[in-house]
């Protein structure tokens, strides 16, 4: 065995030793955190990007200041491994850039460890005072991608999402840490949408907004072992507020604890008559503590009450199944589905569900939802 062992040992080595290495030092980087790093990452970046065999890229410990930089592909080889044991930090003064750090159009790309840093509190001090902001950047964006593993990231103060992953393929988050204060606006921790086979997992999220948010065209996520909050807990949607959206489907989010979050798992849908789906989702496994709504499927989203009220959503909500969900709420209502009056939620199964509000039986609220309970369900279904 110990032979085996030393073999194994021995071949690891030689393939590191034959990887091409790229240290962004080497390229003119300064950790003074004051220096714009961002040229010397990008040439780093080309030179790993364009070589025929697999390479990497490295940041060593240090503070580099980043103003933007765009990661962009398709590259020479599909094993890139980018080795960040420094921390990279964002301009402290907002600006209309919606992107910081982006990767577009590559493949099989390992993001390791590391620190990131948006800097978001000047922003976030122009949204909270109503005056006329830019969107905001999301600090990292994985676009038009696939096969990109983020391992043991830590994303602090993002001015808005802290990752979006959009029209990607096979894209695995694990072992991150992302945090921002309970009343920054809108830092989402990760944003889902027209992406498929993502898999989140081992890590804690603290945000101002939803720890998970999926938008249309999510589909094959599994979300598992991640501490929420604080924050507006794990959100499919908000959905429907344009035309011809792609639907949800197969979602799988358990072994999840939420702690003194706005929501627990929630389905949000404006009321618009603007048609779609969500289906097929598996919420299991879950521990509630001081959570305002653990439960919840609103489709009559509004906000303002502009260009929507009085009317039904279009988005038709089916077998979303609920298995093992224990815990307490901070608020009376612990289960609540709002549905639409046009598209019933339907295939809503309940199954061991224990929700107390002041150590007592919470209370249930159904509207225009069919669906089923089974094992011990507190409170009683009102399906």
């Amino acid at each position: 065995m110990t032979t085996i062992f030393l073999t194994l040992s021995l071949f690891f080595l030689s393939i590191t030793r034959t990887l091409a290495s790229y240290n962004i030092i080497n390229y003119g980087a300064k950790p003074d955190g004051i220096t714009d790093t961002a040229k010397p990452l990008l040439s780093a970046w080309a030179a790993t990007c364009s070589s025929h065999q697999p390479a990497s890229m490295y940041i060593p410990a240090g503070t580099f200041f980043v103003s933007t930089a765009l990661f962009k592909g398709p590259c020479n080889n599909t094993n890139i491994r980018i080795f960040i044991s420094g921390t990279l930090i964002a301009p402290s003064s907002y600006s209309a850039t919606i992107q910081w750090l982006t990767f577009k159009y590559v493949q099989g790309v390992s993001i390791l460890g590391g620190t990131i840093d948006g800097r978001g509190q000047a922003y976030w001090a122009c949204k909270t005072s109503n005056r006329n902001c830019p969107s905001g950047a999301a600090s990292i964006a994985i676009d038009e991608s696939k096969d990109v593993l983020v391992s043991g990231l830590k994303s602090l103060n993002s001015e808005q999402f802290h990752m979006m992953i959009f029209s990607s393929q096979g894209i695995t988050v694990q072992g991150a840490k992302i945090s921002a204060p309970a009343n920054s606006p809108n830092t989402d921790g990760i944003h889902i949408q027209m992406s498929s086979d993502v898999t989140i997992t081992g890590s804690t999220i603290k945000t101002g907004d939803d720890c998970v948010s999926m938008g249309e065209g999510a589909t094959n996520v599994w979300i598992e072992q991640v501490n929420c909050g604080p924050g507006h807990g794990i959100s499919i949607g908000s959905l429907g507020e344009t035309p011809n959206e792609m639907g949800v489907q197969n979602i799988t989010v358990k072994n999840v604890i939420f702690t003194g979050t706005q929501n627990g798992v929630r389905i949000k849908t404006w009321g618009k008559p603007n048609t779609g789906f969500v289906k097929e989702v598996m919420f299991e496994s879950l521990t509630m503590n001081n959570v305002q709504n653990p439960i919840l499927v609103d489709q009559n989203y509004c906000p303002g009450n502009v260009d929507c009220p009085n009317k039904s959503s279009g988005i038709k909500i089916s077998q979303v199944m609920y298995n093992n969900v224990q815990g307490s709420s901070a608020t009376p209502v612990a289960v609540k589905f709002d549905c639409s009056p046009s598209n019933y939620c339907s295939g809503i199964g309940l199954q061991d569900i224990k929700l107390t509000y002041m150590n007592k039986p919470a209370q249930a609220y159904c509207k225009n939802a069919e669906g089923n309970a089974s094992g011990y369900i507190v409170p009683p279904s009102c399906l």
